[in-house]
């Protein structure tokens, strides 16, 4: 893995943003922020799941009015997650009308595209810099190209014509989008605002795009960056693209904070993407937030389901445990749980993980070695498994953990 980028740190309220800090898992609600009750039960399930900086919708009035109930409500509950204000359009407006509003958030994310438009682009932009200035509150600068300032665009387009060797349509916009962020970024400077105020973002809706973007950008400034790929899609093809983009990204040291944005399944956890991020780290071992569990992806010589059964039980133990775990026993995230399946690689990888189990195969009585920590402590037998092996891991971690905590 290539060095981390460095970048000028920036503080989002409690939560540290660039220098040496963690690379920072970010979401976004999806309920009317209007309607407070929903937004803050949203927010508390987003950050139980692991959001360290919660994004919300400021778009009108009754948006803006209830930010500040939305900050104490959650206090109310003792969670102190730092609250983003997204702005488009009207953010100068919203912001100078409800003070409260522009007081209770950590930070405000204006889009240079759409923070106005002609002769208005740069005074209204101004107008959010000075309230942030105003309330001490640092900004994300946030490109999209999705809504990228058509003047800049169609200037940039014009000049590429004159080129002896004219770019790509594609490689304009990447310009063009790095050239309106940077270009902001020193108007906010030159207003007053100090460099680690400030978080820059460029996000495109193709991963070669938005890999290629970020590399510039990290060549060209020192601001933290916020990395992700924008309109990522539904499903699988949004994770993967978005797993694609962050993983290259991170492994070469570019991204201080990130999110993942995909299209919505209706009725499915929209804490999802947290849990996408915090797996995108902890597989680049940037960063561990649960227990990992290795299993095998089966073959011939599995055709027993027996360790899938084990293999699922076990993924479900550690996912009722953590709530738990995470805050009675530190540094168990870094645990590593091995369920395989036959005798091939079964006993050779239980022995590299913290704690594994290892079946015998296809057609055999189940007699499962458990290794700790490299060294054989047992063979388990018959039906009950995988409740022996479950109670095995529990009091593994109350005494290897429970003793760190002592």
């Amino acid at each position: 893995m290539m060095p981390r980028h460095k970048t000028v740190p920036v503080s989002v309220g409690n939560v540290l943003i660039g220098g040496n800090a963690p690379v920072v898992v970010q979401s976004m609600t999806s309920t009317p922020t209007e309607d407070s009750v929903a937004t803050v039960e949203q927010i508390l399930h987003l950050h139980e799941s692991g959001s360290e900086i919660v994004r919300i919708t400021v778009n009108n009035a009754d948006a803006a009015k209830s930010v500040p109930y939305i900050v104490e409500a959650l206090a109310s509950k003792n969670c102190f997650v730092p609250i983003v204000g997204d702005f488009h359009y009207n953010g100068h407006r919203l912001l100078k009308e409800f003070p409260a509003c522009a007081s209770a958030l950590s930070k405000y994310r204006i889009n240079p595209g759409n923070v106005g438009f002609g002769e208005k682009r740069d005074r209204q932009f101004a107008e959010m810099i000075e309230i942030a200035l105003r309330h001490d509150k640092p900004v994300r600068i946030g490109v999209n190209w999705g809504s990228l300032d058509q003047a800049l665009l169609a200037q940039n387009l014009d000049d590429n014509l004159k080129r002896e060797n004219p770019l790509s349509t594609e490689e304009v916009q990447i310009e063009a989008v790095i050239q309106s962020a940077l270009q902001s970024a020193a108007l906010a400077e030159s207003i007053g605002m100090s460099r680690d105020k400030i978080i820059l973002s460029c996000k495109l809706s193709r991963v070669q795009a938005v890999i290629k973007a970020y590399q510039m950008l990290a060549h060209l400034s020192d601001y933290a960056l916020h990395v992700g790929l924008t309109e990522a899609g539904m499903g699988r093809k949004g994770t993967v693209a978005s797993a694609t983009a962050l993983a290259i990204l991170l492994q070469q040291g570019i991204g201080d904070t990130i999110l993942v944005s995909l299209t919505p399944i209706p009725g499915e956890d929209r804490a999802e993407e947290v849990r996408i991020c915090q797996d995108i780290l902890q597989s680049l071992s940037l960063r561990s937030f649960r227990p990992s569990v290795t299993a095998c992806p089966g073959c011939g010589r599995t055709s027993s389901d027996t360790f899938q059964h084990l293999a699922k039980d076990i993924q479900s133990f550690l996912d009722r445990k953590m709530p738990q775990w995470k805050t009675q026993y530190a540094g168990v995230e870094t645990m590593t749980v091995a369920v395989m399946g036959c005798i091939v690689n079964g006993p050779g990888e239980s022995k590299h993980a913290t704690i594994g189990i290892s079946l015998p195969g296809t057609g055999e009585i189940p007699s499962a070695p458990v290794y700790i920590e490299g060294r054989k402590v047992a063979t388990l037998r018959g039906d009950m498994i995988a409740n022996e092996f479950e109670t095995m891991v529990q009091n593994y971690v109350e005494k290897t953990y429970g003793a760190k905590n002592v």
